[in-house]
Order: structure tokens, then sequence, then C-alpha cells
């Protein structure tokens, strides 16, 4: 009986010994209570714990990911959309993560949804639609601001789905065929304008050369009777009909006078 009572001890004083000494990963911190107050933080690696009388909470230092639900919000315009989100954070200090939060994963998801729909409700469905880094950053910031005195820190804020009903879709799809056509118009316009600027400048550059508007009409003619057409009808300004009839004329008034002085003789 003696020997089974020894027995025994020697087994509970190994579990003992064997419970005082912990292992953390590189990525783990123990927050370490003495007797229900705060001790210190302790990690990684081998770490010695008395038993019952110290108490270790692990906490994981690396980036977590947190997707936060899909939440209901009207926009400043009025438009009720469904925006969801997904948060990187990580614990820089597991003494006030520990302490100053009962679960400091929860308590930033929570957080989250509530800023994801204050925070965007403040603006308009376009820029939720356009601005998406600029809300990014702002939720960010606001997120970050407040999980401060929770040891965390709020690397990055990613808004992942803007989801519109159908009518909202048919009418912004409307919209942007409304401002499609717009542009066409806008660019036809532009085109016309400049266009004219040149034919402008042309006139100007024809007028101060007035041979090189007939090689113009000759050049023009030249290629009107390469295609296959029987027949050309082109108009023919006054001004150059006149450049090619007045030296016939005047020929011709010269041919007169020479006759009649030789008939006078």
């Amino acid at each position: 009986m003696f020997i089974h009572i020894i027995g025994i001890v020697i087994v509970l004083v190994i579990l003992l010994i064997a419970s005082m000494f912990r292992v953390l990963r590189e990525y783990e911190r123990a927050v370490v209570f003495f007797l229900g107050r705060f001790y210190g933080v302790k990690g990684p690696g081998l770490i010695i714990i008395i038993p019952f009388i110290q108490q270790i909470v692990r906490v994981d230092l690396r980036t977590i990911v947190l997707d936060v639900p899909t939440q209901d919000l009207i926009t400043r315009d009025n438009v009720s959309v469904k925006v969801n989100a997904v948060v990187y954070f990580r614990v820089l200090d597991p003494k006030m993560a520990i302490n100053n939060v009962e679960n400091y994963l929860e308590a930033t998801s929570q957080l989250s949804q509530t800023t994801l729909r204050s925070v965007l409700g403040q603006h308009e469905l376009d820029e939720l639609l356009s601005e998406r880094e600029e809300l990014n950053r702002d939720l960010q910031l606001i997120l970050d601001q407040h999980t401060d005195n929770w040891g965390i820190k709020i690397a990055n804020v990613e808004i992942k789905h803007v989801d519109l009903d159908e009518s909202m879709v048919r009418a912004l799809a409307k919209q942007a065929e409304a401002e499609r056509t717009r542009r066409a118009k806008v660019i036809h316009a532009t085109g016309e304008l400049e266009a004219s600027a040149k034919l402008r400048e042309a006139a100007e550059v024809l007028n101060k050369a007035p041979n090189a508007i007939q090689l113009r009409y000759m050049q023009t003619l030249t290629e009107v009777a390469n295609e296959r057409t029987t027949t050309i009808v082109f108009p023919m300004p006054v001004d150059l009909v006149d450049k090619i009839t007045d030296p016939i004329k005047a020929t011709l008034n010269e041919a007169a006078i020479n006759k009649a002085m030789k008939v006078d003789d």
C-alpha cells in the first residue's frame, strides 16, 4: 500500500513539473497572471510557469483576416445598398489586448460592422463605386483610432462588394449610356470645329496663290476620272472661267484689230 502511494506521488510530481514548462511559437506570446494579477508577457520559446499560482493566456501576433458580414445601409442620396468588407489587423500589445477588452476579435468585428455602416452612409452612391481607395483609407484610420486602446493595429480595410437591386442597376446602365452619347456628340462637335479651322486656313492659302486653286481643280478632275462614271458634273467657279477666257478674248480682239488695220491699208 505504501509503495502505491509513493508511486502516485511520483507521478503527480512528474506531471506537476511537466506542467511548469510551456513552449511558445515565434508568433505567440503568453500573458502571465500571478494570483489573478498581471505579471508580464513571456515568449517565444520555452517558459516556466508555477502551477496553480500563475496562469497564462496565449496571444497570436500574426495578421488576422476578418471578414465583415454584409451590411445594409442607405447612402446620402437615399439609395439602399448592401456592402461587405475585409479587415486585416494584428495585435501589437498582448497586455492591452487581454486586459482592456474581453474578446478583442469579437470587439473588432462588431466595431468594423458599425463603422462600415456609419462611414459609407455619409457618402453618395457614385462615391461608393468610384472612390473605394479613399473610403478604404477613411475606414482604416477610424478603426485604427478606436482599436489603439486595445493594443491592435488595423493594417488595411478593403471594401469587397457593393450590391444594388435590379432597378438601380438598370438606372445606372441608362445613365452610363447617356454619358457615352454625350461624349460622342462632344467629340463629333470638336472634330467639326477643328475641321472648319483647317478649311479656313486652306482657303487663306489658296487666296494667296490663285494658281493653286486651278491645280486643285485639275487634281480633283483626275481623281474623278479614274472612277467608273459615265457622266461627270463638275462646277467651275466664275473667276476660274474668266482666267481661262480672258486670254482667248484678248487674242481674238488683237486679231480683229490687226485685220481692220490691213483693210484700211
